[in-house]
């Protein structure tokens, strides 16, 4: 497997929403900020051995955030919500 596919997806996001879809066959991923919906569709069916019907992107801007006096902002980064053909599924536990 190519080591650039691994940069391109940072994590799979796991929260209650992103579990339930889960179950209709949409998983959510943390991508690389610079990446495409083309690459990004790449590196899903390289790494997971999957075929993927549709891709989504979000951009999430940073947040603020207070440490005593300090102040500062999150990293931003980028959400990509991937669904899969029929039948089809990702084990992320």
């Amino acid at each position: 497997m190519d080591t650039k596919y691994l940069e391109i997806i940072k994590a799979p996001v796991i929260t209650e929403k992103s579990g339930a879809q889960g179950q209709i066959g949409q998983y959510v991923f943390k991508v690389d900020v610079k990446a495409n919906k083309t690459e990004i569709k790449l590196a899903i069916e390289k790494i997971f051995k999957v075929q993927v019907k549709e891709i989504r992107t979000i951009n999430v801007k940073p947040k603020k955030r207070r440490v005593g006096r300090y102040s500062g902002l999150t990293n931003r980064y980028k959400k990509a919500i991937v669904t899969l053909a029929d039948g089809q599924q990702i084990d992320l536990g």
